[in-house]
């Protein structure tokens, strides 16, 4: 274990470069697999039970599309998964029989049901019966959602791990409670938050190909759209209030389990009682703010008491700014936090502790082994502590957390009164089609909206910053002992690869939605 401590600094930073390469040009796919896949079933729903053929060819429109945007998310994520084991080797040793599980499930179950009746969905048109097919597409969306499930319970455990122990003779995390992990209310937070996002995704897709169409006036297209527009703008309202919900409480469970991501999100640095939520401040996106030294982040404007309501769901409740979990601090439960100084401490304790065990074990020396697990045992929930050499390495990246969080949140916003104002005009019967500011601000939002979402992930990742598995393991003890020219190379490869994959699929995108629903 001590060797983890003088892993290449380069090595660390090219990896994690990598699978945030990965990562994002992975998730550039999968929000409009699962948005999309669900109106394109409700769609095929209305031609079930109306039987009108030109349902069915709308249908069909909308899989064509969902089917290029599911295979590139496929490429990407094989990928994305492989580099567990090339980059992040000790990672997967130290956790692999908890992190691997909801993986393995994820590919045995949830892959092989979609993968199985997305081949009905597209050649099963007239070769089984309506009833099939229209099932076969649903459980297609199915299918992708549960994969969804079982790879944000993955990564949901990273963010708050729970149902295991450490086994000191094997050296592995290992699994206690297999419902704890899958169950946990921080995974159900998660996939309810992400999910639901991916449906916004996915609604702005279809408003936005309709709201070309009548721009053009591609009459061939025009009952398509008029027909299709209502579906995406129905879906992108309700998800988008939906998704102001889970993200609420989403914000509740950060602010119990990783109160330093939500201080890194709110820039604060000192808490307290009754403490307002920020709406704009001005904090240097390009350099960590002296947040020792400073009150607060200056030009500030916020809400009263609505960062205490939004954390303890009370006006007067205690929030921890950073200072405050550098220090140590009470919780409102009576919870004493230690410093930051005593986690470092308690956690080399840890691991002196484990390295005596095993000397103590390999001797067969069962007395000095049972003293040196008494002292590693209380000390163990802070043995990630010790591989951090000083107290700011626990302070994530205050700038991108404050603004990529500010960025999502006011783009969701804008979405909602987009969705809200369209509604408004298709439910009054107003002739949306001649409103042409209305149909390009949709164009206009398609990008937007995936700035939104990814922003979402650089909340959730860098907001965990230093941990790769929050108060467990630090980024610096995870990765594989591998020269930085090789994970620097594979970088660039994996840069040219996917910026083809992504060209390759607009490309073929666009000339689908041009040609239209035609054969």
């Amino acid at each position: 274990m001590s060797n983890l401590l003088f892993i290449d600094a380069a090595a660390v930073d090219w990896a994690r470069a990598q699978f945030a390469l990965t990562a994002i040009y992975h998730w550039l796919f999968v929000p409009l697999t699962l948005g999309l896949g669900l109106i394109m079933a409700i769609m095929e729903t209305k031609y079930y039970r109306t039987g009108d053929a030109f349902w069915r060819k709308i249908s069909q429109f909308w899989q064509r599309l969902f089917g290029v945007n599911f295979a590139m998310g496929v490429a990407t994520g094989i990928i994305l998964e492989f580099e567990f084991g090339t980059n992040w080797s000790n990672y997967s040793w130290f956790v692999g029989d908890i992190f691997g599980a909801p993986l393995a499930i994820e590919g045995i179950v949830a892959f092989f049901l979609e993968s199985t009746f997305v081949a009905v969905m597209y050649f099963g048109w007239d070769k089984v019966s309506r009833g099939f097919h229209i099932t076969s597409t649903w459980l297609t969306w199915v299918g992708a959602t549960i994969s969804a499930w079982w790879i944000l319970v993955a990564n949901s455990w990273m963010q708050y791990p729970v149902g295991c122990e450490f086994n000191p003779d094997t050296m592995r995390h290992e699994m206690v409670s297999f419902s704890d992990v899958a169950l946990s209310p921080y995974a159900i937070d998660k996939f309810l938050h992400t999910v639901i996002s991916a449906w916004i995704v996915g609604a702005v897709f279809v408003v936005a190909v309709c709201a070309w169409y009548l721009l053009k006036k591609r009459e061939a297209e025009r009952e398509l759209a008029l027909k299709s527009l209502p579906y995406g703008v129905v879906v992108g309202l309700v998800a988008s209030v939906l998704a102001a919900v889970s993200g609420d409480e989403s914000a509740y469970k950060i602010a119990d389990v990783q109160p330093m991501k939500l201080a890194a999100m709110e820039a604060l640095y000192n808490g307290g009682n009754d403490v307002s939520l920020t709406g704009v401040a001005w904090v240097n996106p390009f350099e960590q703010p002296d947040y020792k030294n400073e009150e607060e982040a200056p030009l500030r404007i916020a809400v009263p008491n609505g960062l205490s309501l939004l954390a303890t769901r009370s006006l007067h409740g205690y929030v921890p700014g950073v200072n405050d979990i550098l220090q140590g601090y009470t919780r409102e439960d009576g919870t004493v936090e230690p410093s930051m100084a005593e986690k470092m401490e308690r956690g080399r304790t840890a691991i002196a502790a484990l390295a005596d065990y095993r000397a103590a074990r390999a001797t067969g020396d069962s007395l000095e082994a049972a003293i040196a697990l008494e002292v590693m045992k209380p000390n163990m929930q802070y043995f990630g502590y010790g591989f951090l050499k000083s107290e700011d390495e626990a302070v994530p990246y205050i700038p991108i957390n404050f603004w990529a969080f500010r960025v999502m949140v006011g783009i969701g916003t804008l979405l909602i009164l987009y969705f809200a104002v369209i509604a408004c005009l298709l439910w009054r019967k107003k002739n949306v089609a001649a409103k042409a500011w209305l149909l390009w601000t949709a164009i206009a939002l398609v990008p937007l909206t995936y700035i939104c979402s990814e922003c979402g992930w650089l909340v959730a990742e860098f907001g965990r910053q230093p941990w790769t598995i929050q108060d467990m393991l630090p980024i610096s003890a995870s990765v594989s002992d591998i020269g930085s020219s090789a994970v620097a190379t594979t970088f660039f490869i994996f840069l040219a690869l996917f910026t083809v994959l992504l060209i390759v699929e607009l490309n073929i995108m666009c000339k689908q939605i041009k040609k239209g629903q035609g054969e």
